[in-house]
Protein backbone atom coordinates (compact mmCIF):
# COMPACT_ATOMS: atom_id res chain seq x y z
CA UNK A 1 0.00 0.00 0.00
CA UNK A 2 1.76 3.19 -1.15
CA UNK A 3 1.58 6.41 1.52
CA UNK A 4 2.01 9.11 -0.04
CA UNK A 5 2.54 12.73 1.52
CA UNK A 6 1.02 15.94 -0.61
CA UNK A 7 1.22 18.01 2.38
CA UNK A 8 3.80 21.01 3.21
CA UNK A 9 4.89 19.44 6.65
CA UNK A 10 6.63 15.84 7.57
CA UNK A 11 3.78 13.32 8.15
CA UNK A 12 4.27 10.06 10.48
CA UNK A 13 3.56 6.80 8.92
CA UNK A 14 2.49 4.91 12.36
CA UNK A 15 2.17 1.08 12.27
CA UNK A 16 0.13 -1.10 14.87
CA UNK A 17 0.17 -2.91 16.95
CA UNK A 18 4.26 -2.60 16.85
CA UNK A 19 3.98 1.14 17.53
CA UNK A 20 6.57 1.56 14.61
CA UNK A 21 7.13 5.19 12.76
CA UNK A 22 8.05 6.61 9.61
CA UNK A 23 8.26 9.95 8.52
CA UNK A 24 7.78 11.31 5.38
CA UNK A 25 9.20 14.55 3.92
CA UNK A 26 6.83 16.36 1.36
CA UNK A 27 6.95 14.60 -1.89
CA UNK A 28 7.76 11.68 -0.45
CA UNK A 29 6.35 7.95 -0.64
CA UNK A 30 6.64 4.53 0.97
CA UNK A 31 4.95 1.46 0.56
CA UNK A 32 4.13 -0.45 2.99
CA UNK A 33 3.79 -4.02 2.89
CA UNK A 34 3.53 -7.85 4.24
CA UNK A 35 7.44 -9.40 4.41
CA UNK A 36 6.05 -12.53 2.60
CA UNK A 37 4.17 -12.01 -1.04
CA UNK A 38 2.37 -14.98 0.16
CA UNK A 39 0.17 -13.54 2.41
CA UNK A 40 -3.21 -11.91 1.68
CA UNK A 41 -3.30 -8.14 3.59
CA UNK A 42 -6.01 -5.96 4.42
CA UNK A 43 -5.09 -2.36 5.64
CA UNK A 44 -7.07 -0.54 8.12
CA UNK A 45 -5.78 3.00 8.03
CA UNK A 46 -6.75 5.86 10.26
CA UNK A 47 -6.05 9.67 9.28
CA UNK A 48 -5.05 12.21 12.19
CA UNK A 49 -3.52 15.81 12.10
CA UNK A 50 0.16 14.80 10.52
CA UNK A 51 -0.41 10.94 10.96
CA UNK A 52 -1.25 8.17 9.40
CA UNK A 53 -1.95 5.06 11.34
CA UNK A 54 -1.83 1.72 9.65
CA UNK A 55 -2.93 -1.58 10.43
CA UNK A 56 -2.78 -5.19 8.98
CA UNK A 57 -4.70 -7.83 8.89
CA UNK A 58 -3.92 -11.42 7.63
CA UNK A 59 -6.81 -12.21 4.81
CA UNK A 60 -9.20 -9.38 6.48
CA UNK A 61 -9.46 -10.80 9.76
CA UNK A 62 -9.18 -8.80 12.66
CA UNK A 63 -8.23 -11.29 14.87
CA UNK A 64 -4.99 -11.84 12.39
CA UNK A 65 -2.93 -9.49 13.00
CA UNK A 66 0.11 -8.99 10.91
CA UNK A 67 3.27 -7.81 12.70
CA UNK A 68 5.56 -9.05 9.94
CA UNK A 69 5.37 -6.16 7.54
CA UNK A 70 8.33 -3.85 5.53
CA UNK A 71 8.43 -0.24 4.97
CA UNK A 72 10.07 1.06 1.33
CA UNK A 73 11.33 3.99 0.04
CA UNK A 74 10.47 5.16 -3.68
CA UNK A 75 14.48 3.89 -4.23
CA UNK A 76 13.38 0.63 -3.02
CA UNK A 77 15.15 0.72 0.33
CA UNK A 78 14.49 -1.21 3.32
CA UNK A 79 12.88 1.96 5.97
CA UNK A 80 13.90 1.28 9.59
CA UNK A 81 11.38 2.43 12.41
CA UNK A 82 12.09 5.92 13.25
CA UNK A 83 13.13 6.75 9.74
CA UNK A 84 13.62 10.59 9.34
CA UNK A 85 11.79 11.02 12.79
CA UNK A 86 12.21 14.42 14.26
CA UNK A 87 14.12 15.36 17.14
CA UNK A 88 12.53 15.74 20.69
CA UNK A 89 9.17 14.29 19.09
CA UNK A 90 7.22 12.99 21.64
CA UNK A 91 4.91 10.27 22.61
CA UNK A 92 1.86 9.44 23.86
CA UNK A 93 0.25 5.75 24.77
CA UNK A 94 -1.75 6.69 21.71
CA UNK A 95 1.22 7.46 19.46
CA UNK A 96 3.29 10.64 18.08
CA UNK A 97 2.03 13.22 19.70
CA UNK A 98 1.09 16.08 16.52
CA UNK A 99 1.32 19.89 17.91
Amino acid sequence: MPVGNEGRSDLCLFIEPLREDYWLNPGEVFTVGPESEDIDVWFETFVSKDCITVWLYEDGDAAKLLVGYTVIDADGNLLECGHQRPSGQKFSAAGPVMD
